[in-house]
C-alpha cells in the first residue's frame, strides 16, 4: 500500500473517533460534574471551590457536584483525579500542591505535568504573617527585628510539613534572617489553635482561615504576602512593601482535568469558569474570604504551574524538605 492511500486509510479509520469525541464535546455537559477537592470540607480551599461548584452549576445546568478526598498533601485527591475517565466529567479544583507534591515526594504515583491538563487559574489566597498576642510586636519589622534578637527561641506552626503555609514561613524567615523552629501540625484548625493558645508564637496561614481570629483581636495581623494589600484588611501593609520588596506568594487554585480530556470541553470549561469569576456573586463572596479572583487561558494556567513547580523546588530543597 502505498503512503497515499494508507494515509487516506488511517484518516478514513480515525473519523469515527473525532466525530463521536465532537459530538461529546457539543452535548458537554449533559449530567452532573464531580468536582474533586483534595483537602477536607470546611477549610479554606473547600470554601473556594464550594463557591465556584455553585456557580458552575448555574451556569452550565448541570449539578457540580463537590467530592472531598483529603489526605497526603492532597496527592490522595490528585491521584484519583488523574486516573478518572477524561471526559469532562470529573475535574480536580487543585491548589500549589500539585507544584509542591512533585519536589516533596521521590515516589509519587503520578505525573501532575503529564497526568493533567490545565483549564484556568481561579483565585488566590494571601498568607497573612500572625504572632500571638504576647510577643511584643506590633509591626512586621519590629517582628523580624525581635526574631533576629531571640534566635531560636520562637516556632511557628504550619498546616503540615510542606504545606504552603510551612513553606511560606520558611521563605519569610529565610528572606529575612530568622532563625526559628517549625512546629508542624495536620491541618490549619490544629495549628491556628496552638497559636491563640500561645505554644507557637507565629504563623503565615491563608488570610480566608485567619480572618475571625484576627476580627476578634486573638492574633496579630502583622503582614499579607500578596503583591498589594488584601481590600479585606486594608491596614495591614504587604511584606514587600515594608520589608522584602518584590515578595509575593500565595495559596492559588485552579482547576484541570485528566489528561486527554477533549480541548473543546476544555474551551468551553474554561470559558465558563472565566465569567463565573467574573459575576458580581462570586467576586463578593471571594473578597469576603480575602481571595483575590483570577483566571487564565488554559495555555497560561499550564504556563504558571510549571513555572510555580520550578519556583517551590528551589525552596523545598533549601528546606531540606522530603515527605518519603
Amino acid at each position: 500500500m502505498n503512503t497515499v492511500r494508507r494515509n487516506i486509510v488511517t484518516a478514513l479509520l480515525a473519523l469515527p473517533l473525532a466525530m463521536t469525541v465532537t459530538a461529546q464535546a457539543a452535548t458537554w455537559p449533559d449530567r452532573p460534574i464531580t468536582m474533586i477537592v483534595p483537602f477536607p470540607p470546611g477549610g479554606p480551599t473547600d470554601l473556594v471551590a464550594r463557591l465556584m461548584a455553585s456557580q458552575l452549576s448555574q451556569q452550565l445546568g448541570q449539578t457540580v457536584v463537590v467530592e472531598n478526598k483529603a489526605g497526603a498533601n492532597a496527592t490522595i485527591g490528585m491521584t484519583a483525579a488523574a486516573k478518572a475517565k477524561p471526559d469532562g466529567y470529573t475535574i480536580l479544583y487543585n491548589t500549589s500542591s500539585i507544584s509542591l507534591a512533585p519536589n516533596l515526594y521521590t515516589k509519587l504515583a503520578l505525573n501532575p505535568e503529564k497526568d493533567f491538563d490545565a483549564v484556568s487559574s481561579t483565585a488566590v489566597i494571601p498568607l497573612v504573617l500572625l504572632t500571638h498576642p504576647s510577643v511584643p510586636v506590633n509591626t512586621v519589622k519590629e517582628f523580624i527585628d525581635y526574631a533576629r534578637k531571640n534566635p531560636g527561641k520562637l516556632s511557628y506552626g504550619s498546616a503540615g510539613a510542606g504545606n504552603v503555609t510551612h513553606l511560606g514561613a520558611f521563605l519569610f524567615n529565610q528572606s529575612t534572617g530568622i532563625d526559628a523552629q517549625h512546629i508542624p501540625y495536620r491541618g490549619s484548625a490544629p495549628a491556628m489553635t496552638d497559636l491563640v493558645g500561645g505554644q507557637v508564637q507565629f504563623m503565615t496561614n491563608t488570610l480566608n482561615d485567619s480572618l475571625p481570629f484576627i476580627s476578634e483581636n486573638r492574633v496579630k495581623a502583622l503582614a499579607v504576602t500578596s503583591k498589594e494589600r488584601s481590600a479585606t484588611l486594608p491596614d495591614v501593609p504587604t511584606a514587600a512593601e515594608e520589608v522584602i520588596p518584590g515578595f509575593e506568594m500565595g495559596a492559588w487554585q485552579g482547576i484541570v482535568v485528566p489528561a486527554g480530556t477533549p480541548p473543546a470541553i476544555i474551551d468551553k470549561l474554561n470559558a465558563e469558569i472565566r465569567t463565573a469569576l467574573k459575576t458580581d456573586t462570586m467576586r463578593k463572596q471571594l473578597e469576603a474570604q480575602g481571595a483575590q479572583a483570577l483566571g487564565s487561558s488554559p495555555a497560561e494556567y499550564d504556563a504558571y504551574i510549571r513555572s510555580e513547580t520550578k519556583r517551590w523546588g528551589d525552596v523545598i530543597r533549601a528546606a531540606g524538605v522530603k515527605l518519603d
